[in-house]
């Protein structure tokens, strides 16, 4: 009787403490999820850190305003290769300074390729991959080849050879990985050939003037006027003779 009384208490001791913590749980607010904000490219590489110089032109050439629009308003994702400081200090110095304004945008668009990129799918690409600045993927303008060799992913443009040195961001739209070179195109570095110099115009033909009916007919009245002047001559001569004797008879 005295075990059945002390489980009966123990129960009712339980239950008042469950009874209790229920209170006391649903007094307490709830933890609200984080709200999804818009995706913004500066602040993920700000927060990464060592990105102050992709930062700055991103900023300078409005490029970030585009690619935040096309993350937020669409479902097309974006992989992007991003230089660190480190790799723009490699550069030689004035290199940016030299672009245009144009350039500089193709430059920042090269490091981006309009589509999400797992590491994983970096084994079957197809080459050569197009990125943001255009062009024709078969000319190669503003294209470069990824390979794989075991984990590490190596990138080919022509003037720049690097490897994916970690992965920045990602969340299976964006997926943002640094490289130790900033990847030069062909088409902006490559200095353009001379345009070829005019080819030397042809000397013209003198035209041959052949002796036509006209020609044979103005010789024709030059000899008539010079017969015509020498009898004039002769008749005035011989007119001066005459009256010259007539004076002396």
């Amino acid at each position: 009787m005295l075990k059945q009384t002390t489980f009966f208490a123990s129960s009712l001791i339980f239950l008042c403490f469950l009874h209790c913590s229920t209170l006391i749980l649903s007094q307490a607010p709830a933890l609200a999820p984080a709200p999804p904000g818009p995706t913004n490219v500066t602040k993920i590489l700000e927060k990464a850190g060592s990105f102050s110089v992709l930062i700055r032109l991103l900023k300078s050439s409005q490029i970030v305003s585009n690619l935040n629009n096309q993350l937020n308003d669409s479902n097309n994702g974006i992989t992007i290769f991003a230089p660190s400081d480190n790799a723009f200090s490699s550069l030689k110095p004035g290199t940016l300074n030299s672009l245009t304004d144009q350039q500089q945008s193709e430059l920042l668009q090269f490091h981006m390729i309009p589509s999400y990129l797992t590491t994983s799918q970096f084994q079957t690409v197809s080459n050569p991959l197009r990125t943001q600045a255009g062009g024709d993927v078969t000319s190669g303008r503003f294209a470069f080849n990824i390979t794989t060799t075991g984990n590490s992913v190596n990138i080919t443009t022509g003037l720049t050879n690097t490897s994916v040195s970690g992965t920045v961001y990602t969340d299976g739209q964006l997926a943002i990985y640094q490289v130790d070179k900033v990847l030069l195109p062909i088409d902006v570095f490559t200095p353009k050939p001379p345009a070829p110099a005019p080819a030397p115009e042809k000397p013209k033909k003198k035209k041959h003037i052949s002796e036509g009916p006209s020609t044979a007919a103005d010789a024709s009245g030059a000899v008539s006027n010079y017969i015509l002047i020498t009898f004039n001559v002769v008749v005035v001569y011989g007119v001066a003779i005459v009256a010259a004797m007539l004076v002396t008879l």
